[in-house]
């Protein structure tokens, strides 16, 4: 696990913070409460009181506010610290010379506070005679001690960067700046560069906006399952668990696309659902293995209807994120002029196989299945110099080319329309060009965005075409799709007309914070764990051999003596914590069998009862076959005596 080096953080004040809270506890003081009341937000704060004048102060008004402290600085008679917390920070000013503190109070500030604790203030509002909006406490308690030191912001610019949706963006703004340290302590990044909580404010806005938008629709949200016996809705390889109590392997989701569309089958007719995919592939600057999608489907409507709706969606949107319709992106570095990106509609649209025979001077026979067709393509890849790993097949070698020729034309938002139907094993066949497909990619700065087509809704060529996604399998490609006869049966029930879209939620939110790497705004990126990494938490040894001498050799004894004891304590609690849970565990194991037992008797009662009732049924069945043949016996007798009376009756005549 990596950590901050001992330039960034002297391990004697890890250790000196360490005592500062064991002290506390020896004294019965917690230095952890449970609450703290606040009676308004930073923003609002902020907003009621900027408008006070320099030097003017509201002594007959109270407010409380916590937050983390940043900043702190001393002088003879005054102590200011800068306070943050959701949406902005005000400056607490704590002056021994105002009637509000005594000089022990001013004394226990100084001592108590650290940079990096979450303090909570009750005072009243003011402004220096600076013009600083700040906060003069009466009263303050230390919420939360910080045992690490934070880093320092080398200016006032720094720790303010005020970065909005659309903008262009400043790396060397950041406190924190080690990608590493970003990425695995996200926590340290949010707390340290104020940026980073306005990208995933704006990551959340965006996901708001589309939730917004489709429900204005009259879209439903659905949840889809994670888990699937088949993956499929895109060609990509998945990741395979298996599941104990079945017995069977099972994928996690690579798309909702089937599971969605089954329920248009059902008769939901606009539906969409938000959430996460998983894909078994490579981790690159745009790619990450999970990551968020929105896919929507509406009945009714076909890839035209879709790409209207596509440029109104994110023209509306990057209107009220930003203010308007050009954004701002670093696309080729942050120390390169960054380009201006214009989402306004309507958005330029690419026919796929013209415009690449057009750009590539290429005459691609139009059996796209053919050998002929294949062979053709792959010479193209090597004559310019286009790589294509195996397995080379037609829909492989195609995405190639387009990749080289068209996406690198991309760089406003653009539609590359009418894919071939070998790329496009779900997409409904173009109803007026043979071969081709009604389906588009968006793409914006060469990186896809979005994909949809007009669905594929026959049964019988659903199947034919996952037949031929077969032999892609059978040839090395992995990311083939596979037969799922569940939903062929689905088909075969009647999809009606259909157009189904899909967005990379990832992509947008990098696009509109000007963030290069997706990881920027995933909040916990994958990231490959680190071998015989050091701990966050310095050791004892490395306090030793890092000691600047500042603290006398009884001092150090007692803070390794506060240590050991607050190990011990530690290594206590998780001891009973271990025995609790060994007799949870016990107590589970019990209650487990009992109900086996209990189980068990049931089935004996339900065997019995069942017993019981097919010997009740036996009893009467032969009761009622004796009934039968008394009755039987009866008739005969009655008939006998009909004969006898009747052959009387003939005697007598």
């Amino acid at each position: 696990m990596p950590r901050l080096s001992a330039v960034d953080e002297d391990p004697t004040e890890y250790r000196n913070n360490q005592l500062r809270v064991a002290t506390q506890k020896a004294a019965g003081i917690n230095p952890y409460p449970h609450k703290f009341q606040q009676t308004i937000s930073f923003p609002e704060y902020r907003q009621k009181y900027e408008n006070l004048k320099n030097g003017e102060h509201r002594e007959g008004e109270q407010e409380s506010l916590a937050g983390r402290v940043r900043n702190i600085r001393y002088s003879r008679n005054v102590t200011f610290c800068d306070l943050h917390g959701p949406g902005g920070k005000v400056q607490v000013m704590v002056d021994q010379r105002r009637p509000e503190l005594d000089e022990s109070d001013f004394s226990k500030f100084n001592n108590s506070v650290k940079a990096g604790d979450t303090l909570g203030i009750v005072g009243f509002p003011g402004k220096s005679g600076k013009g600083e909006l700040s906060i003069f406490p009466k009263t303050f308690t230390v919420l939360v001690p910080c045992l690490h030191t934070p880093q320092k912001a080398k200016s006032a610019a720094a720790a303010d960067n005020a970065w909005t949706p659309g903008r262009g963006r400043n790396p060397d703004a950041r406190i924190l700046k080690d990608p590493e340290t970003r990425y695995r302590q996200r926590y340290m990044d949010l707390m340290l560069n104020p940026e980073a909580i306005r990208i995933f404010d704006t990551r959340a806005k965006i996901i708001s906006f589309i939730r917004r938008f489709l429900d204005t629709r009259e879209f439903m949200e659905v949840e889809t399952p994670t888990l699937n016996v088949v993956a499929g809705g895109a060609a990509a390889r998945p990741f395979v668990t298996h599941h104990n109590e079945l017995n069977m392997p099972l994928n996690l989701r690579i798309a909702p696309e089937i599971c969605l569309k089954q329920l248009v089958v059902g008769g939901i007719e606009r539906v969409y659902e938000i959430g996460k995919q998983f894909r078994n592939e490579g981790i690159d600057l745009t790619h990450n293995p999970e990551f968020t999608t929105c896919e929507f489907y509406q009945a009714y409507s076909d890839y035209e209807d879709l790409m209207t709706l596509t440029e109104k969606l994110l023209s509306e949107m990057v209107k009220e994120l930003t203010g308007g319709y050009k954004i701002v992106y670093h696309a080729n570095g942050y120390d390169k002029e960054p380009i201006e990106i214009d989402f306004s509609p309507p958005f330029r649209r690419i026919d796929m196989i013209p415009e690449l025979e057009k750009m590539a001077n290429l005459s691609i026979p139009r059996d796209f299945a053919s050998e002929e067709a294949n062979k053709y393509l792959a010479d193209a890849c090597i004559k310019f110099n286009v790589k294509c790993s195996p397995p080379q097949t037609t829909a492989r070698l195609l995405n190639k080319l387009v990749g080289h020729f068209l996406e690198e034309t991309c760089v406003n938002p653009t539609f590359i329309i009418n894919h071939p139907e070998i790329m496009s094993p779900l997409a409904k066949w173009h109803r007026d060009r043979p071969g081709l497909t009604e389906r588009f990619e968006l793409f914006v700065n060469k990186n896809e965005l979005a994909n949809a087509y007009t669905e594929l809704n026959d049964p019988v060529v659903q199947r034919q075409r996952f037949a031929e996604q077969l032999k892609d399998r059978q040839s090395g490609d992995d990311e083939a799709m596979a037969l799922d006869e569940m939903f062929i049966t689905a088909l075969e029930y009647g999809l009606p007309p259909t157009g189904g879209w899909g967005l990379g939620i990832d992509r947008l939110a990098m696009l509109l914070t000007d963030s290069l790497n997706i990881k920027e705004v995933i909040l916990f990126p994958t990231m490959k764990p680190v071998i015989n990494g050091t701990s966050t938490t310095p050791s004892t040894s490395s306090l030793d051999a890092h000691h600047t001498g500042s603290t006398s050799s009884e001092q150090v004894q007692a803070m390794e003596e506060t240590i050991r004891t607050l190990q011990e304590e530690n290594a206590r609690l998780r001891s009973q914590e271990l025995e609790m849970n060994a007799r949870e565990e016990a107590r589970e194991r019990e209650w487990q069998q009992r109900e086996v037992e209990a189980n068990a008797r049931e089935e004996a009662r339900e065997r019995e009862w069942q017993q019981r009732e097919m010997e009740a049924n036996a009893r009467e069945e032969a009761r009622e076959r004796e009934w039968q043949q008394r009755e039987m016996e009866a008739k005969a007798r009655e008939e006998a005596r009909e004969r006898e009376w009747q052959q009387k009756m003939n005697g007598r005549n």
